[in-house]
């Protein structure tokens, strides 16, 4: 065997049947016509030696081979088939495809196409514990490559076709697992179908945590679509898990106890008094049910003034102890899942009944919860229903759990609510497949597929059992069972409906219109916040597109819960239901990737765009490592002492200086002298009010004075306040010193001024002094 390394950094184009090119080597000066005939010749050769060698007898130790014998080569067929090669490497019309997709090979070459075989070698099998977001553990795949019937190919021009451009570049390329191309490596032209970075939501436990951000995207509540959902590996959310489950028992008990009231019967419960016995016979314990109504009523209470803010100013104390918390699951579980005898609860009823209808107002997940507790544990980073339990005890699921070290350590496990009152066609469970398309993250660009179908269990609905034939409604766990004789016979021995099918269901059950109303409405807005909280984190290239499948379940006023995102889903014909309709999306996905790129109004087929946002600029990347520099910020000098000779020389400086005054009228004067001389003291006509006080800003420190002074402005971060005060001190003092020496009369007496200012124009005032 011969290999040709190929342009492509990527993959290794092999093929076990063909030798040399004639084109390539020794025959690149022959013409087109001479290369197409001589590779004839030689692959006639090569063919006929493997027919002659398997009509001999096989050497000895040998096992003999068959051969499937090929037909003699037209040579009119081969010249048409090289030049339908040129014109698609002209046109960029070379796409390579891995992976049983007999669909999309037949769509691209109708569409002039030419497939390079993509020959890698198989990757290894991931068995359990794999990196989370990897594509094997994301992708829902349960189809086998070689149960899948490949492209026919009776003439074996596709080989050859295939073999003259295997070192052209591919531009269109569909893989089943995310690592079979390196996107780094690709150009801008060619189109791949997947993104990176796609376990941020695929992966059970990225869309547990991205949902949580969905108050930064949209005003709504992902507890009216999504069930909740924690991670037992992070501590906090643990911690979380064990209150949400203490809370739900005690909501549960209520709800029972209206229930059982009412002589209400939910689908598929009933009491089973076998398990129950055997866990009264660890533990036999007295029941006070007064005392269970009274912590339940007391835990929700609690419950309800958490959401209001309105226990913010009390103690962290839990409702109740540890040791009542026992007593009082040990009770619930006795009660509910035994069948344990109430007596006198009709006493109760009244107000279990009015804290449900408080619940209801803020809980829209209560109704779902049922009264058995029960939650489904799963493997954060796993698909196609592996490693998923269903326990409804505590115990059980902590230790479930803490027995897995590695997926401890690697934040995979994942516990969920489970839906315990779903909706049911003739008694049995199902899920519901529904696909969407995204071709961009940037503007986020969303299509809804039209057509969906429905996944059936082999057996009868019930609580009694968790056996996984029973809750999990994966194609690939019930395609190995048995059905049930106790089922409907109307539902299908290969478990499977059709949109359409299910549709006529409702229409008989008389809520046909909720399809178009509820169902589809809110699938398409359970998809879109979905994508919305995982914008950020994932890798907007370009000429990329990605096919997913959410898993929906419905409930019983047909509301859609999302469960899971798939990437990678199943296009395997398991049954005609999957036959008609996975072939279907697939030749829609190339109507919407390719023929829309080059008509904008070209037929989608059954996608339908439902969401594409305004586009965000992203700043370009130059390439350039980024790097921050700076020095060390030096602590501020503090204030030095006031006799230091450098602060009397900065304040010398800053000193205002002070403008001339102008000398009072005479008139005054000779007022103020004639009752100075009689020894009359009189007032001035004109008083001033008083001068406000002296506001202290940031700034500076404006000093207010009887004369026009300018205003000292310094910065409060060089200097204190006391500086200011100081200052404001020395200029008064020096002002005074100057303008106003105080005068002394002959009898010994202090000469007293009253003076009288008028000002007559801005920033200026008029004092006067004088002598005895």
């Amino acid at each position: 065997m011969k290999t040709t390394k190929s342009k492509q950094p990527f993959h290794l184009a092999t093929d076990r049947r063909y030798t040399t090119c004639p084109d390539s080597g020794e025959a690149e000066g022959l013409s087109k016509d001479q290369k197409v005939t001589a590779f004839i010749q030689k692959y006639t050769q090569d063919e006929g030696k493997g027919l002659q060698a398997t009509a001999g007898t096989p050497p000895e130790g040998k096992v003999p081979r068959s051969f499937v014998s090929l037909p003699v080569l037209n040579p009119e067929r081969l010249k048409t088939a090289r030049a339908q090669v040129d014109k698609a490497v002209r046109m960029h019309k070379v796409f390579s495809v891995q992976g049983p997709y007999p669909v999309i090979r037949r769509a691209l070459r109708a569409r002039g196409w030419v497939e390079q075989r993509l020959h890698c070698p198989k990757p290894p099998v991931h068995h359990r514990h794999s990196k989370e977001g990897s594509p094997k553990d994301s992708a829902d795949s349960d189809e086998d490559d070689d149960n899948v019937n490949k492209e026919p190919d009776p003439d074996g021009i596709y080989d050859i076709m295939s073999r003259l451009v295997r070192n052209e570049m591919v531009y269109f390329y569909w893989t089943m697992r995310r690592d079979a191309v390196n996107p780094n490596s690709l150009q801008k032209e060619q189109i791949i179908n997947h993104f990176t970075k796609a376990g941020s939501f695929t992966t059970k436990s990225g869309l547990c945590v991205n949902l949580r951000k969905l108050h930064w995207f949209d005003a709504a509540d992902p507890d009216t679509f999504f069930p909740r959902c924690y991670r037992l590996a992070a501590q906090d959310e643990k911690h979380s898990f064990i209150e949400d489950y203490r809370r739900t028992a005690c909501t549960s008990f209520l709800k029972y106890i209206v229930e059982s009231e009412g002589g209400v019967q939910t689908e598929g419960t009933s009491h089973n008094t076998r398990a129950a016995r055997k866990r009264s016979k660890q533990r036999s314990r007295p029941m006070d049910l007064s005392k269970m109504i009274t912590s339940a009523l007391k835990v929700c209470q609690e419950f309800l003034e958490s959401l209001e803010h309105r226990d913010i100013d009390r103690n962290l104390e839990t409702p109740l102890t540890e040791e009542q918390w026992e007593e009082f699951i040990y009770s619930y579980q006795l009660v509910v899942h035994g069948g344990e005898k109430i007596e006198n609860s009709d006493i109760f009823v009244h107000c279990c009944k009015a804290m449900l209808e408080r619940l209801v107002e803020v809980s829209p997940q209560l109704d779902i919860d049922g009264i058995h507790n029960i939650w489904i544990i799963k493997p954060g980073a796993m698909s196609r229903g592996r490693g998923i339990k269903c326990a409804k005890y505590l115990d059980q699921i902590l230790q479930l759990v803490d027995g897995e070290s590695t997926l401890i350590k690697e934040s995979k496990w994942v516990v969920q609510k489970y839906l315990e009152r779903p909706l049911l066609v003739h008694g049995t469970k199902f899920d519901l497949r529904q696909w969407f398309l995204v071709t961009d993250w940037n503007p986020l660009t969303v299509w809804f597929y039209k057509k969906c179908y429905m996944r059936f269990s082999t057996q009868p609905y019930s609580l009694n059992t968790m056996d996984n034939s029973v809750h999990l409604c994966n194609n690939s766990i019930q395609k190995h069972l048995i059905p049930s004789q106790q089922r409907h016979h109307g539902i299908p021995a290969d478990n499977m409906w059709s949109d359409d099918q299910f549709r006529t269901f409702l229409c008989s059950q008389g809520r046909g219109a909720q399809w178009q109303t509820m169902v589809v409405p809110g699938m398409k807005k359970a998809v879109i916040h979905a994508l919305q909280t995982t914008q950020d984190l994932m890798e907007s290239r370009k000429n990329t597109f990605e096919l997913y499948g959410a898993d929906f379940m419905l409930g019983h006023d047909l509301r859609p819960w999302l469960i899971e995102l798939n990437a990678s889903p199943t296009m395997a014909h398991s049954t005609p239901v999957t036959a008609r309709l996975c072939s279907a999306v697939q030749e829609d996905t190339i109507r919407v990737v390719l023929d829309r790129r080059a008509d904008r109004t070209a037929n989608t087929g059954d996608f339908q765009l439902i969401y594409k946002q305004a586009a965000v600029d992203v700043p370009q990347y130059v390439g350039v490592n980024l790097l921050v520099e700076g020095t060390q910020i030096r602590s501020p000098c503090t204030l030095p002492p006031l006799s230091h000779p450098g602060l009397k020389r900065r304040s010398r400086e800053k000193e205002p200086v002070v403008e001339k005054v102008k000398p009072l009228p005479k008139m005054l004067l000779k007022n103020q002298s004639k009752n100075i001389s009689s020894g009359i003291s009189t007032p001035s006509r004109t008083i001033l009010p008083p001068d406000p006080p002296v506001p202290v800003t940031n700034k500076g420190f404006p000093v207010q004075l009887p004369m026009t002074v300018r205003t000292i402005q310094l910065p409060v971060n060089i200097q204190p306040r006391s500086v200011f005060l100081w200052k404001r001190k020395r200029v008064v003092q020096k002002v005074c010193s100057q303008k106003f020496q105080p005068c002394t009369l002959k009898n010994g007496r202090v000469l007293s001024l009253s003076l009288e200012i008028i000002p007559k124009q801005p920033r200026q005032t008029a004092t006067s002094s004088s002598s005895a």
